[in-house]
């Protein structure tokens, strides 16, 4: 980030934090043009990990029947869904809402029966849980909560939206975040595609950076 954009950014954050009753999320917005989201091809499905993380802790829920996951998941402080329990989230309107407080990781064999009971719930939220595949399950959780799922809503909507820190966080680490992201999204699609990118708290106006 270039010493203007981060001056600009910097009282920003000093002019609107503290300003309620709870740490304010740091929400970047980036709008696209040229792009149609109606080609698979053209979609954005991305995970971005933030160098400073999200300046909270997450909570992660992993469904899982198998064991040696179980006790993985369960050691690196993840609440653990049964295969038998999924049905009780969907017959319930305020366990389904609970799911939307965590980051949610699944068993890959899961994943149709998550689909099949609450694909529709979880689903046009973009929460849909991301399978356990490849790497190790402890790093994985470990990461969740530092990680930024960029995927498009709709196939015609040009935009994106992601938290990337609270306002307690110092304004290099914010800084450093959004370029992460900025960044990552550039390299897969080219800067002439980035049409504006904004910068906001929970309960502020929209800054433009670019």
């Amino acid at each position: 980030m270039e010493k203007e954009q981060l001056d600009k950014l910097n009282a920003f954050i000093s002019e609107n934090k503290g300003q309620r009753k709870f740490a304010q999320s740091v929400d970047l917005t980036i709008n696209f043009s040229g792009m149609d989201f109606a080609k698979a091809d053209q979609r954005l499905n991305m995970e971005i990990l933030l160098p400073n993380g999200k300046g909270r802790e997450s909570k992660v829920i992993f469904f899982g029947d198998d064991k040696n996951m179980v006790a993985k998941a369960q050691n690196a402080g993840a609440k653990v869904v049964a295969s038998t329990e999924i049905p009780t989230y969907a017959n319930d309107k305020v366990r389904m809402n609970e799911l939307l407080e965590y980051e949610l990781l699944a068993q890959p064999a899961l994943m149709p029966s998550i689909a099949k009971s609450l694909g529709q719930f979880l689903g046009p939220r973009n929460k849909m849980p991301k399978p356990a595949v490849g790497g190790d399950l402890t790093s994985v959780i470990g990461n969740m909560g530092r990680s930024v799922y960029i995927r498009n809503k709709g196939k015609y909507l040009p935009t994106i939206h992601c938290s990337i820190g609270t306002e307690k966080m110092e304004t290099p680490q914010i800084a450093a975040n959004i370029d992460e992201v900025v960044g990552t999204i550039t390299k897969k699609i080219g800067k002439q595609h980035i049409k504006s990118v904004f910068v906001k708290l929970t309960m502020s106006k929209p800054l433009r950076l670019v």
